[in-house]
């Protein structure tokens, strides 16, 4: 299965309203789709996130030429190259190439993976809760009331951004709107110190229904970390960035986090994701995959979830749940997948086992003779 063919498809979204987390507003969502096609007629895609202009030269003079003529099979050693040179391209690389060998192999992508627990994968509503507007706690605390009434019983809300006192104040108002009958969890984008981090815990202790504290350090700080797990009454996450099985090793071989949270984008394809994954249920932890960027991102990563061990014999907590962001922002319905009452059925059929909306893609097609 020779690759003949590389398409790319650049997409952009300008959101008519800023929103954010501790890191700043987005004014726009983008992703770089890719389709490679073999001798054969086999299709396979791949998804990454970048600046769009930087992705397309990238592509176009390096990527694209390297691709065309290798064998489709040779996967691993593919991705290994194309790592040095952008190491997101590579994650969608492999995921295109397991596509194809699914499909060459008449199987589902579970399948190709040795089969799944789960026919279905819980999942939360994940907010960016700032925006620029006055009212900017009512507004956020309304969107997470409509995602409830939508299904969803587990909820991530940002803090971190804004000063102690008004974030508690949010989330203050926000338990007092869901009366408790929604689990939460807080975000803070690596934001505090330990000192500030524990000036929460007089509220924590107030609360049942909070699912877990994510980065509230940055992640390089293990003894700060274990130093929270002891004192909070409340579970640690994290390891969005960390790009490896090795750099999550601290974290697991310290007892630093309760919850690990690796993502399909930022390691060096679905192999070394997987890999990963099984690395931290090797320490017994939890995994609840962060999933942003992309709707291909989020299949993979709810793909590799239903292939897990449960983390549990506890009934209903076999598995844990896959962020699914539910900001506006349509490039995350190119595949066609939705929750109901906060679980996604998987689709079985022979690779993704499902098609992407070609008819959105060509929607949001980025030119490259404009300016994002």
């Amino acid at each position: 299965m020779t690759i003949k063919q590389v398409d790319t498809f650049p997409l952009l979204y300008r959101l008519p309203q800023p929103y954010g987390d501790a890191n700043g507003y987005k004014k726009y969502r983008t992703c770089c789709l890719f389709r490679l096609r073999t001798e054969s007629g086999l299709e396979g895609w791949g998804e990454c996130v970048d600046w769009l202009p930087t992705l397309e030269l990238g592509f176009r003079e390096r990527i694209v030429p390297f691709l065309i003529g290798k064998a489709a099979t040779n996967r691993r050693p593919l991705v290994k190259i194309i790592n040095k040179w952008h190491q997101r391209i590579a994650t969608g690389v492999s995921m295109a190439l397991t596509e194809i060998a699914a499909k060459a192999a008449g199987l589902s992508i579970c399948d190709l993976w040795g089969g799944r627990w789960q026919a279905q994968v819980p999942v939360y509503a994940s907010f960016q809760s700032y925006s620029d507007r006055p009212d900017w706690q009512r507004h956020s605390i309304k969107l997470v009331e409509q995602a409830v009434a939508a299904g969803f019983d587990k909820v991530k809300v940002k803090i971190g951004g804004k000063r102690i006192a008004e974030d508690q104040k949010h989330i203050q108002a926000l338990q007092s709107s869901l009366a408790g009958a929604v689990q939460i969890a807080l975000d803070a984008n690596q934001s505090y110190d330990a000192a500030t981090a524990m000036e929460w815990q007089r509220l924590f202790s107030q609360w049942d229904n909070l699912l877990w504290l994510e980065e509230p350090l940055p992640m390089n700080r293990t003894a700060d970390y274990k130093l929270l797990r002891s004192r909070l009454s409340i579970p640690l996450a994290g390891g969005e960035n960390l790009q490896s099985a090795e750099q999550f090793l601290p974290l697991l071989a310290q007892g630093a986090i309760d919850i690990a949270q690796p993502d399909t984008m930022h390691l060096d394809g679905i192999d070394s994701y997987r890999s990963t994954l099984e690395t931290i249920r090797q320490f017994g932890l939890r995994v609840s995959p962060h999933a942003f960027d992309g709707a291909l991102s989020r299949l993979y990563a709810l793909f590799a979830q239903a292939c897990l061990p449960p983390w549990s014999k506890m009934a209903d907590e076999e598995l844990e749940p896959v962020e699914w962001d539910v900001m506006e922002n349509p490039l995350q319905q190119l595949v066609p997948l939705a929750p109901s009452g906060g679980r996604v059925t998987l689709p079985d059929g022979v690779g993704l086992g499902v098609e992407l909306d070609l008819e959105r893609i060509a929607a949001f097609r980025w030119d490259e003779r404009t300016y994002i």
